[in-house]
């Protein structure tokens, strides 16, 4: 469309459009990180404003009657699509829409939606698609919050559960989806890397299993937690995957000052999503959005960045006496099955990693206590390095001898590296060591 005034939907009102955002400029194809500078968003219809206005309103006024039942009828599900235009902001808002527009960009999505936080676009997912007497089929381990929504919560409203290891083979896969096509598969839930272990899992073979398995009506999508990689460095949508997940609060956010999470997908999967999240109000807020978008213009910088300074000091750290394993996917066995799932599925080793010292928790409790520049906290990707205790923190609630079964062990500490001098970060890691 073009910035003329047209008429409305319902033929009443006439109203200004936006100007379509650009994605090529002659026959080339604009890149991510340049789209993030303004796609989705037309100035001229802000007063001329460079960046969006922060619109902190809780309703918006329809220009008709018949406009407003239009809109419902996408609100409520009577017609696909979502609204029309803009309701009521816990259904949609101008900075929430310029949002999802940019997310879906950097995997080709057809679709977004963003959320209030990582756990509540994870959990509008599994109520949207699952019902008592479902099964969910995920690999392990999860973060902790997304085990204990499916085992102890959904568990409580007759949903099953049933894993493979991040790393599975094919036929392990084969084996588990097999067991649960007995009953109705919802949905397939992956997390790639795995948290905090970063093991990888194959989509591929996933999605191969799934096809070959399920036929039809009957074929459950496949859900995956990018968080780690994404989407610099994974999108995992090219590998078979349906819907990818975020917590926006990590590489995109950025900055350790927002919560927010995403969903990316098909538009049929995305419309069943936003039909939970219209109901039971999961949205992110304005201003969150307006932050995101934001962050999303310096992501590229922030995460090659990120990713430079981990690949060093993972070299320094690899070959000290103290460490027992360095879990950077940048040191992966050449011919072993992970280093072939990187291979695949990866552009990048990212800068998240797992440390296993030598020794249990009082030796990775000293190391922690004596970090000077890295912080003692949980949660990643952001500028500042984070050092934090999987066992005794983020993982604490999963039972021990599950955590023990994957790999979840007292003397693993999880480091996400941020954009500080590398060196820096080197001599910080060195002394601290002395202390263990």
């Amino acid at each position: 469309m073009t910035d003329e005034t047209e008429a409305d939907l319902t033929g009443a009102t006439p109203r200004r459009r936006p100007k379509p955002s650009a994605d090529k400029v002659g026959d080339r194809k604009l890149k991510p990180s340049t789209m993030m500078m303004g796609h989705g968003y037309d100035p001229m219809l802000s007063e001329g404003s460079l960046k969006p206005p922060i619109f902190l309103t809780s309703t918006f006024v329809f220009p008709n009657a018949a406009a407003g039942k239009r809109h419902f009828e996408g609100v409520t599900g009577k017609r696909p699509g979502g609204a029309d235009g803009l309701v009521y902001s816990r259904f949609n808002g101008p900075n929430q829409e310029i949002l999802e527009d940019r997310l879906g960009i950097w995997e080709g999505a057809e679709d977004a939606l963003a959320f209030s936080s990582g756990m509540s676009a994870i959990a509008t997912l599994f109520l949207s698609m699952v019902k008592p007497g479902d099964t969910i089929v995920h690999s392990g381990p999860l973060y902790a919050a997304t085990e204990t929504l499916i085992a102890r919560i959904l568990g409580r409203f007759g949903v099953h559960w049933l894993d493979f290891p991040a790393g599975a083979t094919r036929e392990e896969i084969d084996a588990v989806l097999s067991k649960a096509a007995s009953g109705n598969v919802a949905l397939i839930y992956l997390e790639s890397p795995a948290n905090p272990t970063n093991a990888l899992v194959d989509v591929e073979a996933v999605a191969a299993s799934r096809d070959a398995i399920f036929k039809g009506a009957s074929k459950p999508p496949i859900a995956i937690d990018n968080t780690f990689l994404g989407p610099l460095w994974a999108q995992p949508l090219k590998q078979g995957a349906d819907i990818v997940v975020y917590s926006l609060t990590k590489y995109a956010g950025g900055h350790s000052d927002l919560v927010a999470g995403g969903v990316l997908g098909s538009k049929e999967h995305i419309n069943t999503i936003r039909l939970m999240r219209n109901t039971i109000g999961t949205i992110c807020d304005p201003n969150t959005a307006w932050m995101l978008l934001r962050s999303l213009e310096t992501l590229e910088l922030r995460m090659s960045r990120a990713g430079e300074n981990a690949a060093k000091v993972c070299a320094f750290l690899r070959g000290h006496e103290k460490v027992e394993h360095v879990g950077y996917l940048g040191f992966l066995e050449e011919g072993s099955r992970q280093a072939d799932i990187y291979n695949r599925h990866c552009t990048g080793a990212g800068s998240t990693f797992s440390l296993y010292l030598k020794g249990g928790e009082k030796e990775a409790f000293a190391f922690l206590d004596a970090l000077k520049i890295a912080k003692l906290a949980v949660s990643l990707g952001g500028t500042e390095t984070l050092a934090s205790h999987p066992a005794g923190m983020t993982h604490l609630s999963v039972p021990d001898a599950r955590k023990q079964a994957l790999g979840i062990t007292d003397n693993l500490v999880r480091i996400s590296i941020g954009v500080e001098d590398a060196d820096d970060l080197i001599a910080d890691f060195e002394e601290a060591l002395k202390a263990v």
